[in-house]
């Protein structure tokens, strides 16, 4: 595979091992430290690596409770009790990479390979049209056959499948990094955010893990990936590190410096964070030395929570049900729910199905039950995409996320997608529980103009059977 290696012009590998593997080994624990940061997070400002350095150095139990009681303040401040609903849909697991840890890698002849194709593809968004998803990300192996115009059909693919009132209304990407041109290509096909995860920021672990005669072992071209897509034009991007290739207090300072960074030079960071641990896969034999207990799980997503106050943070089905209830409080933005990552895996399953996955789920649990589980808890499920659709994105959503947007906003068109969710798709109980809470959070809305245009659009939707009537 050829790479039309342009470069950004704020090129440059702003990763320095040695500094920040210091910093994570001589910031000591100081409790008034500890809480003068956390003073700045819930002011809603950035953290600098220093000051996250200083969390993670907090080791007293009751310390670290503060930190978990600060991330769960700062997120219901900044978000709501909104947890954004989305699934993945793996097109394609050809790849002429070669990393250590993932079942798509070139040398493992014992993975079935597969693209879907157009009609494949069809049937894969109807039925995830079926049970009530708006918003996908597609995940594409780095292949050639995978370039940016494959890329660009299968999103307007995918925006053409309608059945019923299903429609897919934002299509994000999670691919190989590409030339601004590319970027360009993929933009103008109306996708949302654009993921790169480095995996591991550490570049000897980053050697390690991909060989440097394959596209992936140039560290540097896929670190600079997401600068060139700002440049492309691509104003929400996505960043995330696989967790247990490297010391995760190290992995943590990292994309600290890569949000710092991206905001330095095109003054916004990164739309969405990502966290996934390292999982069991097929063909794949996992090192635990730098595996992440649960603790220290719950203690990494707190303090990316405080550390990046308004920028969106993703929990995948990676994890079991239980411990995504447990980390939902801490600072989660987005899930996915009714995940299925084997190729074709929504319409059908076969029993190779394994061989077509990339790693192994936590969390096989079907739409509505953790439609239903998100209600009970007292979270509004929302499959709103307001924001990509009306221009409030890159700087722009970032002027808008202050105080008040929330309350403007997300919660209103919160409110009016989960009634199209449960009008069309929900259980009897899951409808039960959703009319409650809708009733409830309709309760503590003192606008009063506001609320009697949320309580109208949700009369349309019931009514008249209108639907995408988002503020």
């Amino acid at each position: 595979m050829v790479l039309k290696k342009d470069f950004s012009s704020v090129c440059t590998d702003f990763i320095n091992d040695a500094k920040l593997t210091d910093i994570v080994a001589n910031t000591k624990e100081d409790i008034k430290h500890v809480r003068d940061v956390i003073a700045k997070s819930m002011e809603k400002q950035p953290l600098s690596v220093e000051e996250t350095a200083v969390l993670l150095a907090a080791d007293d139990p009751d310390v670290v409770e503060e930190i978990f009681n600060a991330a769960r303040d700062l997120k219901k401040s900044v978000y709501g009790n909104r947890i954004v609903i989305f699934a993945p849909l793996y097109i394609g697991n050809h790849c002429i990479n070669d990393c250590a840890y993932c079942a798509f890698r070139k040398t493992l002849r014992s993975t079935v390979r597969k693209t879907l194709t157009d009609t494949e593809i069809k049937a894969e968004i109807s039925a995830l049209e079926d049970v009530g998803h708006k918003r996908l990300i597609l995940v594409f192996g780095e292949h050639p056959k995978y370039n940016a115009e494959f890329i660009a059909k299968t999103v307007r693919d995918v925006y053409s499948v309608k059945k019923g009132h299903g429609e897919i209304r934002r299509v994000n990407i999670n691919a190989a990094p590409m030339s601004r041109d590319d970027f360009k290509i993929v933009k103008e096909s109306g996708i949302g955010t654009y993921q790169i995860f480095q995996e591991t920021y550490h570049h000897g672990a980053y050697r390690k893990m991909h060989p440097e005669n394959t596209c992936k072992g140039d560290y540097l071209y896929r670190l600079d990936g997401l600068s060139r897509a700002f440049e492309a034009g691509c104003d929400d991007v996505g960043i995330g590190t696989l967790f247990g290739l490297h010391d995760w207090k190290f992995e943590v300072l990292a994309m600290i410096k890569h949000s710092l960074f991206l905001q330095d030079r095109f003054g916004v960071g990164p739309h969405t964070i990502s966290f996934p641990r390292l999982q069991p896969a097929h063909g794949v034999e996992i090192d635990d030395k730098y595996l992440v207990n649960d603790f220290d799980f719950k203690r990494l997503v707190a303090i990316l929570r405080l550390s990046v106050p308004y920028t969106g943070m993703i929990l995948t089905a990676r994890e079991s049900p239980e411990i995504r209830k447990e980390i939902m409080s801490f600072g989660v933005s987005q899930i996915d729910a009714g995940t299925r990552i084997e190729l074709g895996g929504y319409s059908n399953s076969d029993e190779k199905q394994k061989m077509k996955e990339q790693f192994c789920l936590g969390d096989t649990r079907s739409m509505d039950e953790i439609v239903l589980e998100l209600l009970q808890d007292e979270y509004i499920p929302s499959f709103c995409t307001s924001c990509y659709r009306v221009g409030r994105t890159g700087e722009r959503f970032m002027e808008f996320a202050i105080p008040g947007f929330i309350e403007k906003f997300c919660t209103p068109n919160a409110l009016v997608t989960l009634e199209e969710y449960l009008v069309d798709y929900a259980s009897k109980q899951t409808k039960e529980a959703g009319n409650k809470l809708i009733e409830s959070e309709l309760a503590k809305i003192s606008d009063t103009k506001m609320k009697k245009e949320i309580i109208n659009r949700l009369n349309r939707i019931t009514k008249k059977d209108e639907r995408d009537l988002y503020f």
